[in-house]
């Protein structure tokens, strides 16, 4: 999606000279790597759009991953980006040298350039359970970012290690057609209960005649996700309230049995956690076939999954929903700075960047929704157009002559970070869960303000926060 949005903008900028290097021999990031059954945003449609591309032809609120994927197919190739892509060549080095980015990709490419812009997402490198025996299971076994569609499903045994967004999109998806389905929880999750409608023929109508009601939509939208964004980073908020009382009455409402109600109920706050956004999750899981296994895992053997009160859970499928590694960003490439900086030595123990955007001696080297962005909180389309045109504001300086280098400082970082962590304690993310938010000192790894102030940051790039040579 940020690739897609860097080559528009660069273009439209009039920086013709660029290339863009995706590692897949098709674009699309998270929606090419996923395609299990009922992938979707959890974000609505017409906000997870680009702002200067918006689509009258969404099928619902919330469209399933493939229509998302050929909207981002549409939007490049309407916009003349499948040309400048080197396909199926993944970038393995950068190293600033003499002023200048020397590139190499996996092919043995090689090429110089002056700047490297980062859009590289965050959600890409599975993670996979350490599990004992996880080898020796006899059935299909993989990722849900790799899913195998080979596999058939109908009348299958099927068991989901995972509860998260993905997991429970797997499970609404799938449990009407599996002989029998078994979900292992580690942790419960609250979910939001958010209806998906299709829109009608007349409303995509309505919207294709008057554009002006898309984009009014789409102000709605970011208003109204400006709301949640503010709740999550202000524990005692009466919008965070109003979230969370919604999610127990969606618990205690829609779960008949007393027992697994309890066993799906969280001990931790609604927001904590990435919101689950599902109008069904908790029909699928009280179907007569599917099973809700809280009994931690001993491990996997060649027919199944034995869990810690000794039973083994007989399986023909189990699917890893497992996430992803969410501090990789751009590794395993080596990224080498000036004075040969490692990226590894920089991030040591963790990610950092100004704004996440810019990395002390890594000059014109930027990133789009780079580490301790908005990532939690808001959609990152409208976060990725907000950086680019902070970043355009840098490179013009380069463009303009006024210099020929760029980075943060590390001045700038360290007062950045220490505020960064601050606010963090206020959030809803420090109250008492483990989530891929968090880093290894247990603080969110996300914005921890108002999305107002990252509208405001993004405006303009402070002069003084920035080493120019």
């Amino acid at each position: 999606m940020a690739g897609i949005l860097s080559a528009i903008k660069l273009s439209e900028a009039g920086l013709g000279d660029f290339t863009v290097y995706e590692k897949a021999d098709r674009l699309g990031g998270t929606w090419r790597e996923n395609t299990y059954p009922g992938l979707s945003c959890d974000v609505p449609s017409h906000l997870y759009s680009y702002s200067f591309a918006l689509s009258s032809e969404w099928s619902h609120r919330f469209a399933p991953g493939p229509e998302i994927q050929a909207y981002f197919e549409r939007v490049a190739e309407e916009h003349g980006v499948m040309q400048r892509v080197r396909f199926g060549d993944a970038v393995t080095r950068c190293e600033f040298s003499n002023g200048e980015w020397h590139l190499t990709t996996v092919s043995g490419h090689s090429a110089v350039v002056d700047v490297v812009i980062a859009a590289t997402g965050v959600l890409h490198h599975p993670k996979y359970p350490d599990i004992d025996g996880l080898d020796t299971f006899d059935g299909a076994k993989f990722h849900s970012a790799r899913w195998d569609h080979e596999v058939h499903l109908d009348n299958a045994r099927v068991g989901i290690i995972g509860t998260g967004s993905t997991a429970v999109q797997i499970v609404s998806a799938i449990a009407d057609r599996v002989a029998k389905l078994t979900l292992f929880q580690r942790t419960a999750q609250w979910v939001m209960p958010q209806e998906n409608p299709a829109y009608s023929d007349e409303e995509r109508a309505t919207f294709r005649e008057g554009p002006e009601r898309l984009a009014e939509l789409h102000q709605r939208l970011s208003d109204m996700f400006d709301l949640f964004a503010n709740a999550v980073v202000d524990s005692e908020s009466v919008e965070l309230a109003m979230i969370e009382a919604a999610c127990l009455e969606n618990l205690e409402n829609n779960v008949r049995d007393p027992e697994l109600r309890e066993r799906l109920r969280p001990d931790y706050r609604a927001a904590c956690k990435r919101l689950i956004i599902s109008p069904d999750f908790y029909d699928a899981i009280q179907r007569p076939n599917a099973e809700l296994v809280t009994d931690a895992i001993k491990r996997v053997e060649p027919g199944g999954v034995r869990t810690t009160d000794g039973r083994l859970h007989e399986l023909d499928v189990l699917v890893l929903a497992t996430g992803f590694k969410a501090n990789a960003f751009m590794r395993p490439m080596d990224i080498i700075g000036r004075n040969g900086t490692a990226l590894e030595q920089a991030w040591d123990p963790r990610p950092e960047a100004y704004l996440s955007i810019s990395i002390p001696d890594f000059p014109n080297f930027f990133m789009l929704n780079g580490p301790n962005g908005p990532v939690g909180n808001f959609s990152l389309i409208e976060v990725a157009e907000l950086q680019f045109r902070y970043i355009m504001q840098l490179i013009e300086r380069i463009r303009g002559g006024h210099c020929r280098e760029v980075s943060a400082t590390h001045e700038a970082l360290a007062t950045f970070e220490q505020a960064r962590e601050q606010a963090a304690y206020h959030t809803v993310w420090v109250t008492g869960c483990r989530s891929w938010y968090l880093d290894d000192r247990g603080l969110p790894a996300v914005w921890p303000w108002s999305f107002t102030r990252f509208r405001d940051e993004m405006k303009t790039p402070d002069p003084t926060a920035y080493e120019f040579v």
